[in-house]
């Protein structure tokens, strides 16, 4: 019965200390790992939520960035750190939802390894047409496309990248096929479609916002559920036809998996009211970022949802994983 006895205690004990560890938490500095560049929109999403955790819990929130094999480095880096919140991952679409349709005997899983927190922010895919081109609205584009079928061109920043397989899955709503044209980067593609060399171009929203403002190039659809924000009168591919498309990238922490819920909930609970904050939305927007800020289950639910997807839009584009 003694025995008995010492042994509840003991686990009270280890129970009692064990929330007194959580409660206290975070008792030294964060390091948020970025699977990009430094100076890129990842990065940069990263530095101003790092700024604001910093604020909200009252600790450092430190920036690294580990760069390679299209982010699944850094992934499988934190697959492997301490389950204890000090190292969080600045997750995105490409790396958690497309990567492991690419890459094989990669050493983490989407699912398995990582504990979601919150997404920080998403970005629409815009479809947008140099002003030369024939088609002016979504409707024009696909019935042009449909009398050519394989022979329109588009721009995208790349092959088995979150914005070609937008339009892969975009095709396969509409009943048409283009033939891609893939390039390094946003940057290559905007630009051979803005000197009229390619009529269309799929990407990041913000890259042809100010030609879209300018005149030079017209963006005709956005991919998300709803509507953006700085370009209201542009609808949405759903609003055009489409009912139920929508893609996005986007940016959210995760942790190692195994970290305990009172951490996750906290790193959650402190960035929320970020999304409500004029100063922190007006660095997101300047990025041509949506806020979110949602909660763990939301974001968990919405990573579940688009595995499907984009699993089946590689498919679609036949594309090998290596």
């Amino acid at each position: 019965m003694k025995r008995q006895t010492i042994t509840i205690v003991a686990g009270l004990i280890a129970a009692y200390s064990s929330a007194l560890a959580h409660a206290a938490w975070p008792e030294r500095p964060i390091m948020v790992i970025v699977p990009y560049s430094a100076g890129g929109t990842g990065d940069n999403i990263a530095r101003v939520t790092a700024e604001w955790l910093s604020r909200a819990l009252k600790e450092k929130v430190l920036v690294e960035n580990r760069v390679g094999a299209s982010g699944a480095i850094a992934a499988e880096y934190i697959s492997r750190a301490p389950a204890d919140g000090y190292a969080l991952f600045m997750a995105s679409a490409g790396v958690m939802e497309i990567v492991p349709h690419l890459q094989k005997n990669l050493r983490w899983d989407s699912f398995k390894s990582f504990a979601p927190i919150s997404v920080v922010g998403s970005n629409a895919q815009a479809i947008a047409v140099h002003p030369s081109f024939s088609a002016k609205t979504l409707t024009e584009l696909v019935a042009y496309a449909k009398e050519r079928p394989g022979k329109v061109p588009y721009a995208s920043s790349g092959s088995g990248t979150l914005a070609q397989l937008t339009m892969v899955v975009f095709e396969q709503r509409a009943g048409i096929k283009l033939s891609a044209v893939n390039y390094k980067g946003n940057a290559p593609a905007l630009s051979d479609v803005l000197g009229g060399h390619v009529p269309i171009y799929i990407g990041g929203v913000f890259e042809p916002l100010s030609h879209h403002k300018a005149g030079k190039i017209k963006i005709i659809a956005v991919s998300t559920a709803t509507r953006v924000g700085h370009l209201s009168d542009v609808p949405t591919v759903a609003e055009q036809g489409y009912p139920g498309f929508a893609t996005a990238t986007w940016n959210g922490l995760m942790a190692p998996a195994g970290t305990p819920k009172e951490v996750i909930s906290k790193v959650a609970d402190a960035l929320r009211p970020a999304c409500k904050d004029s100063a922190f939305v007006a660095k997101l927007e300047g990025m041509g970022i949506e806020p979110v800020c949602d909660s763990p289950e939301q974001f968990s639910t919405m990573l579940h949802a688009n595995w499907k997807m984009w699993q089946a839009a590689v498919k679609a584009a036949g594309i090998s994983a290596q």
